[in-house]
Parts: structure tokens; C-alpha cells; sequence
């Protein structure tokens, strides 16, 4: 058996009804000669770059089984001829792709909970910091101004 993913983008400015049915339409279409392993739908995301004039999408992502490709060609030519889908990207995945997915579902990936750092004492940081010889306020380049001619004149 091989395993394929088909992630779709669908049109946002349609009514919810139509979002639903559309991708219950590509749903079913690879449900009928493939068996599907998980159905996602991530649901409205920010586009990265416009696309027929819309900046969202509906995304649904579709992780099945196959035992030839054949039935991809006939989901990609639907999917060309349809207004209602923006973009779509099918993948065969490998061993790796497969055991990636099924370890993302279980929570084994992307459910990093980090550790903030105990705060430390202060061990004199700000101290060495604040005794540093602060620069001049001279900056740019300025030359300093010339003593006035009468004091110059003064101590003669």
C-alpha cells in the first residue's frame, strides 16, 4: 500500500455550507478507491501570499491509502477544474512521512512544554555595568568649541 497526503485550500468567501460540502466532495472521491487514514481540517489560515484576490483559505488536509496512484490523477483533475479550490498539493509520503504523522497525532511532536530558567541572583552584573566609564556625549565627530580670545589673552 502506498500513502499519499492532499492538502487543499478552499475559496473563504464561500457560505459555510459550500465550504462543507466541498471538501466532503474530495473526502468522498478518495474514500471511494482509497482508504482514509485521518482527515484534518485546519480551518481558516492567513494565505502567504494572495491568491485570486483572497489573503485567507480554508484548509483541509487528507492523509490516505492507496494501492496505486491512480486515483491521484483523477482528484488532481477535479481539483484543477474547480473555482471553489484555490491551490492543492499532493504528496506521496515515505516511511518517514507515514511515522511523522502518526507520531503528531499521538502528541509526540509539537507539544513541547519548555522549562523557563530560574531566575539567578544578581552577582554584581549591574554593578560592573554601571562603573564602566560612560563615552562623552560628543558624537559625530564635533570638535570642541574654542575658548573666547579674552581668556586666552588673560593669562599672558
Amino acid at each position: 500500500m502506498r500513502n499519499y497526503e492532499v492538502t487543499f485550500i478552499v475559496d473563504p468567501t464561500l457560505s459555510n455550507d459550500e465550504i462543507k460540502s466541498t471538501a466532503k466532495t474530495y473526502v468522498d472521491q478518495i474514500s471511494a478507491g482509497a482508504k482514509i487514514v485521518h482527515n484534518n481540517e485546519i480551518g481558516l489560515r492567513q494565505l502567504a501570499y494572495g491568491i485570486k484576490n483572497r489573503n485567507t483559505g480554508i484548509y483541509t488536509c487528507v492523509e490516505f491509502e492507496v494501492a496505486n496512484g491512480a486515483i491521484i490523477d483523477e482528484l488532481e483533475l477535479a481539483m484543477r477544474r474547480d473555482e471553489r479550490i484555490l491551490r492543492f498539493l499532493s504528496v506521496k509520503l515515505d516511511k518517514y512521512g507515514v511515522k511523522y504523522n502518526d507520531d503528531k497525532r499521538a502528541g509526540k511532536i509539537g507539544t513541547i512544554v519548555r522549562k523557563k530558567k530560574p531566575v539567578e541572583e544578581d552577582r554584581g552584573r549591574d554593578k560592573r555595568r554601571n562603573n564602566k566609564r560612560r563615552p562623552s556625549n560628543n558624537k559625530g565627530g564635533a570638535k570642541p568649541q574654542a575658548k573666547p580670545a579674552a581668556e586666552k589673552t588673560a593669562g599672558n
